[in-house]
């Protein structure tokens, strides 16, 4: 039976070993909670696609995202009502507007879709009832987000207040959440978001949805799209349009940067603790690696060691780091207004494993070199 060497060398020294465990496991942490930041990021950015009703949508080439978006003629709509397997067109309008809150009178930036009442624009079963669609089609009547900051007031059915100025109420509540790019959003009809953005024409649109027929060729649907329609406008599948969005807000933005390099300090702040470890542990146990040198092991067998040793230290310190995250995943969740989706996925549960034992091998493969290359005549002179 074997010795396992690179346990004891762990065990001979507890202090160390638990330090190091707390080391990794910190790093741990924070490559969980970086990368659970950018996936939440991610899915709040691109989430209002997945409620929206359609299969192919248009918006200017110029629009970088949901909440930059630039217009273009609605007639594009009309330009494409006819083609084959296309079953509904359906405008949207966005906008910013400055929600007062009731009660404490401050004024807050609120997001805002303009939608045709009896459009099936959004899956929401809120937004499908007969009275729900009669309390749209009001005069100054808003739906408002459940999952708007508690910064916006209270949203009680009939409250009045004011949306730049303007007398608006709540004619009822959905269940949508904004992310990152707005903290709470409206939905009014198109004839009452005119109101709201006037002079504004309605002929200029910010997002074109186009609905088809069931078991209509998307990819064909769009193909004959694009032919018909200038190039002021773009035509986008869901997966395209969610994909450019995220692209946009991970790839170009400074959130997504902060993130993203959030998690390549994280693993070279885990490297260099490991580092640390393993090159203090090395230090102090050379003159045993010299007498194993001395006794005819070969490098491969200590390097071997060392390496095993950085393994170990890493699966010691995934697991608590894994658990702590859970528990901040949860507690960001429902700390956060609209509850932030901190979701742990099976993937990132493999991905950051990998990465932590790439982090301790990384370090091993740094510290070992002063066992190759000691020397067991100078280590004992």
């Amino acid at each position: 039976m074997k010795t396992p060497l690179a346990w004891l060398n762990l065990l001979h020294e507890k202090t160390r070993l638990l330090v190091a465990i707390a080391g990794v496991a910190f790093a741990v942490l924070l490559i969980f909670m970086n990368l659970g930041f950018l996936g939440a990021l991610s899915l709040t950015a691109t989430q209002i696609y997945s409620q929206m009703n359609a299969e192919i949508f248009l918006r200017s080439p110029q629009t970088l995202e949901i909440s930059t978006t630039k217009s273009f003629p609605r007639e594009r709509l009309y330009q494409i009502a006819g083609v084959e397997g296309v079953q509904q067109t359906m405008p949207v309008y966005v906008g910013y507007q400055q929600w007062r809150n009731p009660e404490t009178r401050f004024s807050r930036a609120m997001f805002v879709y303009g939608i045709n009442p009896r459009d099936p624009v959004f899956t929401l079963p809120e937004l499908q009832a007969p009275e729900a669609i009669a309390a749209l089609q009001r005069p100054n009547t808003v739906f408002i987000d459940r999952l708007s900051r508690p910064e916006f007031g209270p949203q009680t059915t009939g409250i009045e207040t004011e949306s730049d100025r303007r007398r608006v109420e709540i004619g009822g509540q959905f269940t949508l959440g904004g992310g990152f790019a707005s903290d709470g959003t409206l939905i009014v009809s198109d004839q009452n978001f005119l109101r709201l953005f006037a002079p504004r024409p309605l002929n200029r649109i910010d997002l074109g949805l186009v609905k088809l027929q069931p078991g209509a060729d998307v990819e064909a649907v769009k193909a004959t799209v694009r032919q018909l329609l200038p190039a002021d406008v773009t035509v986008l599948t869901q997966e395209e349009i969610i994909g450019r969005d995220r692209d946009f807000w991970i790839g170009t933005t400074s959130t997504g940067f902060i993130f993203s390099m959030g998690v390549a300090v994280s693993f070279i702040v885990g490297t260099v603790i490991v580092y640390q470890i393993l090159y203090t542990d090395i230090s102090d146990h050379l003159p045993e690696y010299a007498t194993l040198k001395a006794m005819g092991y070969r490098s491969r067998y200590l390097f071997k060691i060392v390496l095993q040793e950085a393994v170990i230290l890493a699966v010691m310190g995934y697991v608590p780091g894994l658990i702590l995250s859970l528990g901040l995943y949860e507690l960001t969740t429902n700390a956060t207004s609209g509850g932030l989706p901190m979701g742990m996925t099976v993937g990132r549960v493999v991905f950051v494993l990998l990465l932590t034992v790439s982090m301790c091998a990384l370090s091993g493969l740094i510290s070992v070199r002063k066992v190759v290359t000691a020397d067991p005549a100078e280590v004992f002179s």
